[in-house]
């Protein structure tokens, strides 16, 4: 029984920890890896600083700053709708997406949060 109970608390554990590295907040609600396809694929997300990520089809991806500066690089979607990217810089990232009440939220490794523009450019 106590073997059992081990089991169990180790698969808890980390499921609990890996909710902590994101910052949910109640409320939230993780979109799963369809729902993050749709929101992204060969759609451009707009940030509220005026940051845009665009997200082509064929796995190309942009971030353009508002000054208008860009950094490239490629992302994939992972099967619990992680999106990671790799620039070509060598730098890498992974973000979730949730929906929090009205908004879109993207959700980073270190616990920042950047709610998206309701309008979704193509």
């Amino acid at each position: 029984m106590s073997r059992i109970i081990s089991l169990v608390a180790m698969f808890l554990i980390p499921t609990a920890a890996a909710a902590q590295d994101w910052a949910l907040r109640a409320g939230d609600k993780l979109l799963s890896q369809i729902e993050v396809a749709q929101l992204t694929t060969g759609q451009t997300l707009v940030f509220y600083d005026d940051g845009q990520s665009k997200f082509s089809a064929g796995g190309a991806y942009s971030y353009t700053y508002a000054s208008g500066q860009s950094a490239y690089g490629r992302y994939r979607i992972e099967p619990d709708g992680t999106v990671c990217i790799q620039y070509r810089n060598g730098f890498a990232r992974c973000d979730r997406y949730v929906q929090s009440g009205t908004r879109i939220v993207l959700l980073t490794e270190d616990g920042q949060r950047f709610p998206i523009r309701p309008e979704v450019l193509e």
